[in-house]
């Protein structure tokens, strides 16, 4: 029979581990599982053409390249929309036309804006991993709401595993929050009408 003192031992000792492990932030993974999937998803962003659509613009010799400043950071809130010139769009004409930061897109479906993906509150901070899994196989925002609008390709993204999202959603995590809220979605018939 065991003694009343080891059976108290063994919750105490288990406290114990929890309270170091709160204090210096154990985790259910290794360190460097989770340094491999920042680094896939890093990976997979660049590959994917991210910063294409979601970064800013800065110009070097009227050449677009990323703003690494404001990378990721979607279409910058203070630049404003050029209005559509009429009959630009249409079968035999234009598909779509982007502003000069490639972060806003005109098209039949109105006016996008690529989205801020850092952690910023204003971006994906209040995102949680499932939100942003179940936004890219569902094509909806947040995976419940409105749709997400061309050009984001998320119809060929949809088909990348579960381990992929998470990795992409991990190195976002992993980003300067830049605060820039990006505005919402301009309907067609609104398009048309004056610059924002």
């Amino acid at each position: 029979m065991r003694s009343k003192s080891f059976v108290l031992f063994i919750p105490t000792a288990l406290l114990a581990l929890g309270l170091v492990c709160a204090a210096v932030g154990c985790r259910s993974e290794p360190v460097r599982d989770t340094q491999a999937s920042v680094e896939r998803g890093e990976y997979l962003v660049s590959i994917m053409a991210c910063d294409d659509c979601h970064s800013p613009k800065a110009f070097l010799n009227g050449v677009p390249v990323p703003d690494m400043k404001r990378r990721l950071s979607g279409h910058p809130m203070d630049s404003p929309v050029p209005a559509i010139p009429a009959g630009a769009l249409g079968q035999d004409k234009w598909a779509f036309l982007g502003n000069a930061h490639m972060t806003a897109w005109a098209g039949p479906w109105g006016i996008s804006f690529a989205a801020n993906l850092t952690p910023h509150k204003d971006g994906l901070g209040l995102w949680t991993e499932e939100q942003f899994v179940d936004s890219l196989k569902t094509g909806t925002h947040l995976g419940v709401g409105r749709p997400v609008l061309p050009p984001m390709p998320w119809p060929a993204y949809k088909n990348m595993s579960d381990g992929d999202f998470k990795a992409i959603f991990a190195f976002l995590k992993t980003l300067p929050p830049v605060a820039n809220v990006v505005p919402q979605p301009i309907s067609p018939e609104l398009a048309q009408h004056e610059p924002r």
